[in-house]
């Protein structure tokens, strides 16, 4: 034994490592308790950099400022946070999340977008509300398992969807936008000034805008949205 050494500490970190779940994506073991080995999550398709109004692809070493398009049409929403393009491997991982119940893989999806969210970021966190009939089907909200990893406080009932609505996959941007519109019903008695809006992926963004228009209607003031996936437009670039 070399001198000075803490047994009862090295034997801990052996234990841990030969504990350690291996890495989702390749299976080595990861450092720490991550869920991702560190090359893994390197090569994750991180959209960076982002435009803050959208969350599409800047081109490289674009200063943090709206792209062409929200300038001239501002989102609805102060600043739309996506890290993730939903492109294999994430994709994969939203699937088996949203479609089999692998909650391990939400929790892993959430810890990515908590990594992404600026400090300023506001406290009081609202998730998509799903209706009660597509959540006795599903069995949970994803984004609401989403949200209760993030830091802040998670609002419960402020925010409500009456309607069942049509399922939004496969559905181009106006018949998602039909789909949704005056989905949303805001209680203005139970939310703050400032929210932060949760969903599982931005597609169209079209959820994402019904829910802002209800928020607004109820007197909130700074909207900012996210979710840890970002579907890119064809020939959008994402960059690792």
């Amino acid at each position: 034994m070399i001198p000075g050494m803490d047994l009862a500490a090295l034997w801990e970190g052996i234990g841990r490592h030969l504990m350690a779940a291996p890495c989702r994506l390749c299976g080595e073991p990861p450092e720490a308790a991550a869920e991702l080995c560190r090359d893994c999550r390197a090569a994750l398709p991180w959209i960076d950099p982002p435009c803050p109004g959208c969350g599409l692809p800047l081109p490289p070493g674009r200063p943090d400022a709206p792209c062409g398009h929200c300038l001239r049409r501002p989102p609805p929403w102060q600043r739309l946070i996506a890290p993730l393009a939903y492109t294999p491997p994430v994709s994969g991982l939203v699937h088996a999340f949203k479609d089999d119940g692998d909650l391990a893989a939400g929790r892993l999806l959430a810890d990515l977008l908590a990594g992404a969210l600026p400090s300023e970021c506001p406290g009081a966190i609202l998730p998509v509300p799903l209706h009660r009939r597509r959540l006795r089907e599903r069995g949970f909200n994803q984004a609401a398992e989403i949200a209760r990893r993030l830091p802040g406080r998670t609002l419960h009932g402020s925010l409500q969807r009456p309607a069942p609505g049509p399922d939004q996959r496969g559905g181009n941007a106006r018949r998602r936008r039909a789909n949704v519109r005056r989905a949303f019903v805001a209680d203005p008695r139970r939310l703050p000034r400032r929210v932060l809006v949760v969903d599982d992926v931005v597609t169209t963004a079209a959820t994402l805008t019904a829910v802002t228009d209800a928020l607004r209607r109820a007197g909130v003031g700074t909207v900012w949205v996210c979710a840890p996936a970002r579907t890119l437009p064809d020939g959008a670039r994402n960059r690792r």
